[in-house]
């Protein structure tokens, strides 16, 4: 019989750790490696409220919301939860903006329909939007001042993309199923555009609940190299930096409070801004040209060896030498400037 990996059913659990706390998770993040927690935040008052019913978890939110527009995106049932692109790659949700009541009412009125509408609020800054809820539902972090975010709505899929930042989410309300792919595996993910994108971030093109492995052969052996969990309300997920991810909302109505973080300095700014800059600079260059820059972004970035500075005097090394937020926005302003004159 075939060991061939190819169906979600059949992809190897992530690791589960023990912990109630962020400094005990430390030891884990250490690794680099995804993990689960169960029951990590099930005393939350969210997670409390909505073992009740959903209705109960958003009359508990309407209660913190400030009274300000919030975005939403909406999505007809025939796309069955997934916000993806249509044909002509636009995208199957239409977004607008109303306030929190109203988009629960809209949540109200298709929670119990099998063939439920996509209402959908993605990475909403719970400190902006909310008042006291994150006093009441949150991890203490100590000295990180992580991205903190909601994100609540009907049952979705939202295709696998990666984050820069590490992160943990939370789930407070409803099932999720989170399928995750290591960094390696973005070529055989078959990643859209990059410039087009549901929420800014790159996705893969497979349906990993109907995969077409005529069209995405190479996505079997992502498959093989993916790791899955269902999480109950209370459990929580820790994500690592760049690996990729599926995240479906199982439930008719789910929420998750999710944080992000750097371990790096914020100064050092966004990779993808570089990939973009590079893309227009130099992927359209002649071959040999081309080959140039990579051995120069080898030399420069990538290796950095004590041959790049060592010959200079200290004084003279500028942006060579290790980076620092004066260097950091010098650059920054250099770019600012050489961009504009373009």
């Amino acid at each position: 019989m075939s060991s061939e990996v190819l169906s979600l059913d059949d992809v190897a659990p992530l690791k589960e750790v023990l912990a109630t706390g962020f400094e005990e998770l430390r030891p884990h993040i250490a690794e680099n490696r995804p993990f689960v927690v169960r029951g990590l935040v099930k005393d939350w008052p969210l997670v409390q409220a909505g073992s009740q019913s959903g209705k109960a978890a958003r009359d508990y939110l309407l209660t913190k919301a400030r009274d300000v527009p919030f975005v939403v995106n909406i999505g007809s049932p025939e796309h069955d939860g997934r916000m993806f692109y249509q044909h002509d790659m636009s995208m199957n949700t239409q977004m607008g903006k109303a306030r929190l009541p109203l988009v629960f009412e809209r949540i109200d009125r298709v929670e119990a329909d099998d063939a439920q509408q996509i209402v959908y609020m993605s990475s909403v800054d719970i400190r902006q939007f909310f008042d006291g809820l994150h006093e009441e539902n949150h991890i203490d972090f100590g000295a990180i001042k992580p991205l903190e975010s909601i994100w609540i709505g009907t049952k979705t899929r939202v295709a696998p993309h990666n984050d820069f930042p590490d992160n943990i989410a939370c789930v407070a309300v409803g099932r999720r199923r989170f399928t995750l792919f290591p960094p390696e595996q973005f070529r055989n993910l078959y990643i859209g555009p990059i410039d087009n994108t549901p929420a800014g971030r790159a996705i893969s093109m497979v349906d990993l609940h109907d995969p077409d492995f005529e069209t995405y052969p190479r996505y079997k052996d992502a498959l093989a190299a993916a790791q899955t969990a269902v999480l109950e309300p209370g459990d929580a997920i820790f994500i690592p930096s760049m690996w990729w991810h599926e995240v479906d909302g199982l439930s008719p109505f789910n929420a998750m409070i999710n944080y992000w973080w750097r371990e790096t300095p914020q100064y050092l700014g966004a990779p993808q801004n570089a990939l973009n800059h590079a893309i227009m600079a130099i992927r359209d260059l002649p071959e040999d040209e081309r080959r140039h820059w990579g051995d120069l972004f080898d030399y420069y970035v990538f290796e950095n060896g004590p041959e790049v500075r060592e010959h200079i005097p200290e004084h003279g090394r500028g942006i060579l030498d290790p980076m620092t937020p004066e260097r950091a926005g010098k650059i920054r302003s250099f770019l600012l400037r050489m961009l504009t004159n373009e």
